[in-house]
């Protein structure tokens, strides 16, 4: 299999790793997660002047590549530790909206998320589901023409910034039944919608999102009312990829950074990097990067697959990751020192990078339960 980059995609990488190392690094990133948005807006039309946000997304709405140009963008989001919401807006809006979306709804929305003009986010978790997509306890019931939405949605990444809210609701069955769960697509600044926004430990933003009677009218489903599970499964395994492509980014710096202070640090006269055991920590780490690379482009060339394989191979994947994201983050950490773990230090942030990752969608243990069920 040839896992060369084609010209054009060769070319985007070119773009965003460029930018990230000329306009993205350490310094001006803290800033930008420290700021009031916690993102930065400039960026975000950058983003859209050099055709990221299209990254994805259907051709005949403004879009061009596919999932391997979204692991290249992701990637060096990574390495950039970018606050921007990209994956909460273009993989996961963009996604949700291209694959179960009305002509109407995809004309108002795909352009203008390539654009740069809309945000999106999406509230799928509550306070007692945990990972699993189908506990969903959010009611929406029928209201003349509309639907009355009430519920609590919790850790809602990027909802501050968002335009619009993909809410996940039940409007029948149990609540933990895969039956009966619907789509709606609603505006941020809906009555009845309020929301409680924190920084979370990896600098980003997130949200609880109350539900309260919120109207929406009928043309807010997304998709097929009580049949969006496959679509949520479908669209969260190319965010999986997304993630794993990120976490690789991430790990990338850690372990250069980690790799160059062992060069240059000294006991007893000599760098610690001549010490054996810390050779074969860096080994430990290289090649648990290399083996995470492998299973994000494995995941990422399996997206167009099958349910059953697509399902697998990105329970693999984000498994590989979050044993692998704990592991090279720790070691870098401890090589560090104790300075490893203060705040001034980068690698204490790509850390807890790392650490969200991979409880997002699912930590380790949850995806090896699935991994396990799907193949039994």
């Amino acid at each position: 299999m040839d896992f060369n980059l084609s010209e054009e995609q060769q070319l985007l990488k070119d773009s965003v790793d460029r930018f990230i190392l000329d306009d993205y690094d350490f310094e001006k990133r803290r800033k930008i997660a420290n700021s009031d948005d916690g993102y930065s807006e400039d960026n975000w039309k950058t983003f859209a002047e050099l055709g990221w946000l299209a990254v994805g997304l259907p051709e005949e709405y403004g879009g061009f590549g596919g999932p391997i140009e979204t692991m290249i963008v992701m990637e060096a989001i990574g390495r950039g530790l970018v606050t921007e919401p990209y994956m909460q807006t273009v993989v996961l809006g963009g996604g949700f909206i291209a694959e179960a979306g009305s002509e109407d709804q995809k004309n108002e929305i795909l352009p203008a998320i390539a654009e740069g003009k809309c945000k999106i986010s999406f509230a799928y978790a509550e306070p007692t589901s945990r990972f699993n997509l189908a506990d969903v306890s959010t009611k929406a019931e029928k209201s003349g023409d509309g639907w009355k939405l009430s519920g609590h949605k919790s850790v809602v990444y990027g909802a501050a910034s968002a335009d619009k809210i993909i809410v996940s609701a039940r409007t029948s069955g149990g609540q933990r039944d895969r039956d009966g769960i619907s789509l709606f697509i609603v505006d941020n600044n809906t009555n009845g919608l309020s929301r409680r926004d924190y920084p979370t430990a990896d600098g980003l933003r997130a949200s609880e999102v109350m539900l309260e009677g919120v109207e929406v009218g009928a043309d807010a489903l997304l998709g097929e009312e009580g049949k969006a599970m496959g679509v949520i499964e479908k669209v969260t395994d190319g965010a999986l990829a997304a993630l794993c492509a990120e976490a690789v980014g991430c790990m990338e710096v850690l372990k250069d950074e980690t790799n160059e202070y062992l060069k240059t640090r000294k006991q007893f006269g000599v760098p610690i990097g001549k010490f054996q055991v810390l050779q074969h920590r860096m080994v430990d780490c290289f090649i648990e990067l290399e083996q995470s690379r492998s299973m994000s482009y494995m995941v990422t060339l399996k997206l167009d697959e099958s349910d059953e394989e697509r399902r697998k191979a990105a329970s693999a994947a984000k498994a590989q990751i979050g044993k692998a994201g704990t592991f090279v983050g720790a070691q870098s950490v401890q090589m560090h020192g104790g300075m490893g773990m203060t705040d001034e230090l980068k690698i204490s942030h790509y850390y807890k990078r790392l650490m969200q990752i991979d409880t997002m969608f699912g930590n380790r243990d949850w995806q090896l339960k699935q991994f396990a069920a799907l193949t039994q």
